[in-house]
């Protein structure tokens, strides 16, 4: 893989607006409702933040933009799609293995897809 074509802007800026949207799509009441509730946990913020699940999502979401924007390079759009719906899958598959609910599994598939899909219009971007 040749880094010096790699648009390291939209990578990040994907990283980070993804994230974000994460924040934001997980803290609308309906889906943080929903999601708590199909994840057998509670709706109300914890008394402190999850320090693990933040990195693992940072790690995660960095990844995937990168791969993201590796296929940017060449034009795979839809390797890069391939690989969103294979990421939502296997999170969906995590989930059912947990005995979410079916709301909350996609829930959590929705908000893959959304992510991948916001590391593409970065990649269009900048």
């Amino acid at each position: 893989m040749e880094t010096e074509a790699l648009n390291w802007t939209a990578v990040l800026v994907g990283t980070v607006a993804a994230f974000i949207a994460g924040w934001v799509y997980y803290s609308v009441k309906p889906i943080r409702v929903t999601w708590a509730e199909g994840s057998r946990i509670s709706s109300e913020p914890p008394e402190r933040m999850p320090m693990m699940a933040m990195v693992l999502q940072v790690v995660g979401l960095f990844l995937l933009a990168l791969v993201v924007g590796v296929t940017a390079q060449t034009s795979a759009l839809f390797t890069a799609i391939f690989a969103i719906l294979a990421t939502s899958a296997m999170v969906m598959a995590q989930d059912a293995f947990s005995q979410k609910t079916t709301a909350a599994i996609v829930l959590d598939g929705v908000y893959v897809v959304l992510a991948g899909a916001i590391m593409i219009v970065c990649q269009g971007i900048f």
